[in-house]
């Protein structure tokens, strides 16, 4: 989707295009607008609801956390566009680090 760019020495083609596109752009941010909402309303749900365990909470809603992360940087923060390779690249290394960090102090108290 990322090579899919209009050439066209026309700029009505070039107009036409770039509508068609932010429309298609608008529509994920929409649908995964939506898809955000739904899943903070499961997480309150989950907490409200007196038969679930907090052993299924916590990582339900660790769950949800982590796929509106993905939501946030890949269609809001157009993570998804061409570009943002090294951008990403220091994320995930950060991410990687703090969560080795973590995984460390866990088990150095767990000890």
């Amino acid at each position: 989707m990322a090579n899919d760019q209009s050439n066209s020495a026309n700029p009505n083609v070039n107009l036409k295009y770039r509508r068609k596109k932010n429309a298609e752009e608008m529509k994920h941010q929409v649908i995964t607008f939506t898809l955000m909402i739904f899943f903070t309303l499961l997480a309150f749900l989950a907490v409200a609801y007196d038969g679930f365990s907090h052993w299924f909470i916590v990582p339900f809603i660790l769950l949800l956390a982590a796929v509106q992360v993905a939501f946030q940087l890949y269609y809001f923060m157009h993570m998804k566009h061409r570009g943002h390779n090294t951008i990403a690249l220091f994320m995930y290394s950060g991410a990687l680090v703090g969560a080795i960090t973590i995984l460390t102090f866990i088990t150095i108290t767990w000890i």
